[in-house]
């Protein structure tokens, strides 16, 4: 019960998010609309949407698929590697029809992280796109790279523009009526500026003073940002082992680090703060949290990454009795790191031997590799 209950305390930016057209802040999603409810004559089969992270492209095509009464099909361009995969997915998603909706949207999300080494990839996506039976709009951060020139000249750019301070303002401001807060415009003025009106780390900010006080004030954001933007996962994990609630966002100003990772830190040092029922229950979020990871893994629904979240920082934080001592510990770095790196280098060497081994006996790696063991075993004897 507990985890069900975690599950259902999603981030603000999920729980506010817009739901239809007229909640919509960008004036581009007009251009968008137009696009969509025009594919059938339309010449370009496809569109680009870029624009800064945080400014709402994903959520805004979510709303207007919700108002157009659209099927979206979301995937991550990340999971997509080679011609094969986008042919699956894509191509078959491009041309079987929706079977409850009016139509059907295909959403691609972080385009730019089809890297030049996916074989094919860039050259299939582009072939899917000229026969597709259904609008498909990939979503970029940087419009400017050298691979998107081909898909760029096959599909309507739109560039999201980020909203100004009272669009991002106002957007704060009916957050905090609805959460009972005590926050002036000014305050709120000031979070949006100190985060360059960008709107999702506004809202996130907003429900991390939340979780301290319902009165925020000016003294309450510039305190939030005094600290260092780049916290380490030591300071993410003291917070998490040491609080009780507020914890949300504890790995959002971590980088150059993944969820997986947050999944083998956690697991190395939950022992090191929790003891006996504490542990059990943690580990048991922990669990659950895999099995979404899981889910997302087989069948690539990302918005699972929301639940966990939810469950590695507040879960892990609620599974403690009470609010732990400020004392510091030591944390450790994951030791399956190590034990990956022993094993790679023990591999390394039984794949120079082996190397040695063909070159000596004119016969190809892979027969020396089918008898390495043997002569392993007989050089030792």
């Amino acid at each position: 019960m507990r985890c069900l209950y975690l599950i259902k305390m999603l981030p603000w930016t999920e729980k506010y998010k817009p739901e239809k057209l007229s909640e919509l802040l960008n004036p581009e999603i007009v251009s968008l609309k137009n696009f969509i409810q025009n594919f059938p004559r339309q010449k370009k089969r496809a569109v680009l949407l870029y624009g800064q992270t945080g400014i709402g492209k994903t959520a805004s095509v979510y709303a207007l698929a919700n108002s157009l009464n659209y099927e979206i099909i979301e995937l991550n361009a990340s999971d997509l590697r080679n011609k094969q995969q986008l042919q699956e997915v894509i191509g078959n998603a491009a041309k079987q029809q929706s079977i409850f909706k009016k139509g059907k949207l295909i959403l691609i999300d972080e385009i730019d992280c089809l890297s030049n080494r996916d074989r094919g990839a860039m050259q299939e996506l582009i072939k899917i796109i000229e026969t597709t039976n259904y609008p498909i709009i990939a979503i970029v951060n940087d419009i400017w790279q050298d691979k998107l020139r081909q898909l760029k000249s096959k599909s309507l750019v739109i560039e999201f523009k980020k909203p100004d301070k009272c669009m991002a303002v106002k957007v704060l401001q009916k957050i905090a009526v609805k959460e009972n807060l005590k926050v002036d415009y000014s305050s709120l003025e000031m979070l949006a500026a100190i985060n360059n009106c960008d709107i999702r780390a506004s809202i996130n900010d907003l429900q991390t003073l939340a979780a301290v006080s319902n009165a925020i004030n000016k003294q309450n954001v510039n305190s939030l940002h005094l600290r260092e933007k780049d916290e380490t996962i030591f300071d993410a994990l003291r917070l998490i082992f040491k609080s009780k609630t507020g914890t949300l966002n504890a790995f959002d100003r971590i980088q150059n680090m993944d969820m997986d990772d947050f999944f083998l830190w956690l697991d190395e040092n939950l022992p090191t703060e929790y003891k006996n029922s504490e542990l059990v229950k943690a580990y048991n979020v922990l669990s659950k949290a895999d099995v979404f990871r899981g889910r997302i893994r087989r069948r690539q629904h990302w918005r699972f990454l929301v639940y966990i979240n939810a469950l590695l920082t507040e879960g892990i934080s609620a599974s403690k009795e009470e609010k732990k001592d400020s004392s510091f510990k030591s944390y450790k770095r994951p030791s399956r790191f190590l034990k990956i790196w022993i094993i790679k280098q023990k591999q390394a060497e039984r794949t120079d031997s082996i190397k040695e081994i063909a070159k000596a006996t004119h016969c190809s790696a892979k027969k020396a590799s089918q008898e390495y063991d043997f002569l392993d075993i007989a050089l030792r004897r």
